[in-house]
């Protein structure tokens, strides 16, 4: 035990002497997460509209005044004809071109369908899509208006019958994005800095020939492990107590659950990227080629495969049955479980249990191809 002490008392020294790698733990997560948790919304708050508006009436005019009051809409620009709406699409200088048909007024006053036609900029597709639903409650909403003044001007004694739902929204009333992104990025940074830490540093090792040192003495390779390993793990905990005290300050959002288990599954979470960081040093010459390696073929298809920004359930089969090999799917769910809906294990039991599985399986795997590179 000794040994593995002196061992993690030479790391840390060793790390503390860097200060690049001092900067690295304890000052980019928090600054990756500042520009991360606001670059990452997907929240539409502004839709830049077009008018051509062919009935030129009051009527018409209070349709659109519906959405300048909404605040979701800006008015940028009104045309007389399609030519010049197509273009403004064209460029990308409008997400929505509203366009109102002649007779507008006087089919409303006939009590007849009134046409309003939306031209949506389809490609980006998640924001035509949230601007569609901003288009169907206001349209919604002026009928509604229009079906009430009408049953007052005739007295109407009867109302025809409607379904009006009332929404809850739980853990995240606003439904900003943010909220829902941000716990998953501190699940990226933590894996950036355990997997690409762990591969960096016993790669410098092997290049300046100090590890080389370290296997002619008396030090068991596990031993070694141990001491290169609890280092980088303890690391990744106190970058963690960081990102998770940036993330409150910043964006006021709190851990709602148990933090205890939050670092229980981050020790599970970790075991799998120490154990995959070791894996690219064994296999890795230089610190050049392993950062590409951790980089590649393992970062990219873990953050594309968790469901990070991709909901799993829209892939194709053949990906959602691989995405069940990545341990980030599974932490995944349970930060934000814990973070946003203040869940624990009875919940996330499940979720938990495989990635013990995953995370032992990992870094057994990685200990025995880096103790057999040692012998």
């Amino acid at each position: 035990m000794k040994t593995v002490l002196h061992i993690i008392k030479k790391e840390f020294l060793q790390f503390w002497r860097d200060p690049k790698m001092v900067a690295l733990i304890f000052v980019s997560p928090v600054i990756q997460l500042i520009f991360l948790g606001y670059a990452a919304n997907f929240d539409v708050k502004t839709v830049h509209t077009a008018v051509f508006d062919m009935d030129r009436t009051e009527t018409s005019r209070n349709f659109v005044r519906n959405f300048t009051g909404s605040h979701y809409f800006q008015i940028d620009y009104y045309v007389t004809n399609y030519k010049d709406l197509q273009e403004l699409v064209d460029k990308g200088k409008i997400l929505l071109g509203l366009v109102i048909a002649k007779d507008f007024e006087k089919n409303i006053n006939r009590n007849r369908t009134a046409q309003v036609q939306a031209v949506f900029d389809g490609s980006d597709g998640n924001s035509a899509s949230i601007a569609a639903g901003y288009v169907q409650l206001i349209a919604a909403d002026f009928a509604n208006t229009i079906l009430i003044d009408f049953i007052n001007r005739t007295g109407l004694k009867t109302v025809p019958a409607s379904v009006t739902p009332e929404p809850r929204v739980w853990y995240n009333p606003g439904m900003t994005t943010r909220n829902f992104m941000v716990p998953g990025i501190v699940a990226l940074l933590l894996m950036n800095i355990t997997l690409i830490l762990t591969s960096l540093a016993i790669v410098k090792e092997k290049e300046i020939g100090t590890l080389e040192q370290l296997i002619v003495t008396p030090i068991q390779s596990k031993q070694l492990i141990l001491g290169k390993l609890i280092p980088f793990a303890l690391l990744g905990f106190l970058a963690e107590i960081f990102v998770l005290t940036a993330m409150a300050v910043i964006f006021g959002i709190e851990v709602r659950g148990s933090v205890s288990f939050l670092f229980f599954t981050t020790f599970l979470y970790i075991l799998s990227t120490l154990g995959l960081g070791m894996f690219v040093s064994t296999i890795s010459k230089t610190q050049q080629q392993a950062m590409m390696l951790a980089i590649f073929l393992v970062m990219l298809p873990m953050i594309y495969l968790s469901g990070f920004a991709f909901p799993i359930e829209n892939m194709p089969v053949v990906i959602q049955y691989i995405t069940y090999l990545i341990p980030l799917r599974y932490f995944m769910v349970i930060i934000r479980g814990v973070i946003l809906k203040g869940i624990g294990f009875a919940d996330l039991w499940q979720e938990t249990a495989i990635l013990a599985a995953i995370g032992i399986v990992i870094i057994v795997f990685s200990s025995l191809k880096f103790r057999k590179k040692l012998d």
